[in-house]
């Protein structure tokens, strides 16, 4: 059977809870979203919807910090090779201006706190300022900007010798000013060569690459996903934490990466996760919602029902989508239907917030604090890529439909 666990991790550092208000208010649609429709870039922005692109291929929609640029990425092909390239672009909400940043780059970041884009290219990280791009480090597998934006955490991944495998390192990198004064190999901290195979519950993995890199609220703790080869990893990862210098580093839990990631609550050091491994194909079941408090673990999922993804309401809550248990089918109308449900950990309750008509089910849910607002995607399974968007306060009320036929969406939060 496979394991699809919610847990919440807490590290006993000091409580700074976020209260959110009880009182019941109308859902407010005043949200600016970037978001992709038919394969192109749309912009929801004044209670309007307004395409963007109209050439296709367009992904992975991401808002600047001050709501001035909206970075997307859009797939071509070389006329060589016919090799996929992966173009980096942004558009500027005032002047309705397109740029592109970078003819083939992935796995692009906004700064924290300045309209700086980092991106890697192969094994290159680099940061483009709008104008140019700046060679950062060699070597990258992935990486993380810090959370002032001064520099980065990163990680080499491991390589296949003779002898076998070496081991993944996270390093830190600091960023010097201007940009062009940055020099390779230099203003690097070694943090942590991470151990070739890591094992919890029975289960072994080699360390390959690590990934998926989060800070905690405090900038304490890290969240780090190491993963074995690529095929192997469909199967399991290894969440893991490493405090800020490297310090200390334990394996958490089993994790796939078909479900929803990792997430920290708001403003607290607790890290909420789905765990267990076996890739979802296998079957949607055994998936318990549990609360994982040093050293004690408590479920939290009723018996034959499976967790698919989550979103923090606040330090004390979240909403899962949850499935009944079920087998996979490659027929996406007898996959499980999720639901949304709240669990509220102060006071050990939970309740089902929406109940969607036949047929259909709702998934991806987000909450917007700024709004007190929950967004989720309604559609006929979990695979299907033309839902809907719908909205309702924190506790599910006044839900409505509000965009149709989206893949994906980012939402500007200030």
């Amino acid at each position: 059977m496979i394991g699809r666990i919610l847990l919440i991790t807490f590290l006993m550092l000091p409580n700074l809870t976020t209260v959110i208000s009880a009182n019941e208010k109308a859902v407010d649609k005043d949200i600016n979203a970037a978001f992709i429709r038919d394969s192109d870039l749309w912009l929801y922005q004044d209670n309007k919807e307004i395409q963007i692109t109209d050439t296709g291929n367009v992904f992975g929609p991401q808002w600047s910090h001050d709501g001035k640029y909206i970075l997307y990425q859009k797939s071509s092909q070389t006329d060589q090779n016919n090799r996929t390239k992966n173009e980096i672009w942004v558009y500027h909400i005032k002047t309705g201006k397109q740029k592109k940043v970078f003819y083939d780059g992935q796995n692009p970041k906004w700064a924290p706190h300045k309209n700086l884009i980092a991106f890697q290219s192969d094994e290159v990280l680099n940061i483009s300022d709008l104008d140019r791009f700046y060679n950062i480090e060699l070597g990258v597998n992935s990486y993380q900007w810090l959370p002032d934006g001064s520099g980065f955490l990163l990680s080499s991944q491991a390589d296949l010798l003779p002898d076998g495998w070496t081991s993944p390192i996270i390093y830190k990198k600091y960023l010097t000013r201007p940009l062009s004064k940055v020099q390779i190999h230099k203003d690097i901290e070694r943090l942590l060569t991470i151990p070739k195979e890591i094992e919890k519950g029975g289960q072994s993995i080699l360390s390959i690459g690590a990934n998926h890199i989060a800070f905690s609220p405090s900038g304490k703790w890290s969240s780090i996903i190491i993963s074995p080869t690529a095929s192997w990893s469909m199967d399991s990862n290894m969440l893991t934490l490493m405090n800020r210098n490297g310090s200390h580093f334990e394996v958490l839990d089993e994790v796939i990466l078909g479900v929803g990631n990792p997430k920290w609550a708001p403003a607290e050091d607790r890290l909420a996760y789905i765990a267990g491994g076996g890739r979802i194909v296998l079957g949607f079941k055994d998936k318990d919602l549990k609360i994982k408090e040093m050293p004690v673990n408590q479920s939290l999922t009723p018996k034959n029902y499976a967790e698919l993804d989550f979103t923090w309401i606040d330090n004390q809550s979240l909403v899962t989508s949850r499935v009944e248990e079920k087998e996979w089918s490659n027929e996406p109308r007898e996959h499980p239907l999720a639901k949304l449900n709240y669990i509220d950990l102060k006071q050990d309750q939970q309740k089902t917030l929406t109940n969607p008509p036949e047929k259909y089910g709702d998934y991806k849910p987000t909450y917007i604090p700024s709004k007190q607002t929950l967004v989720w995607f309604r559609g006929k399974s979990l695979t299907d890529t033309d839902k809907n968007v719908w909205l309702a306060d924190q506790k599910g009320k006044n839900p409505e439909i509000w965009l149709e036929n989206v893949e994906d969406i980012a939402i500007f939060t200030p």
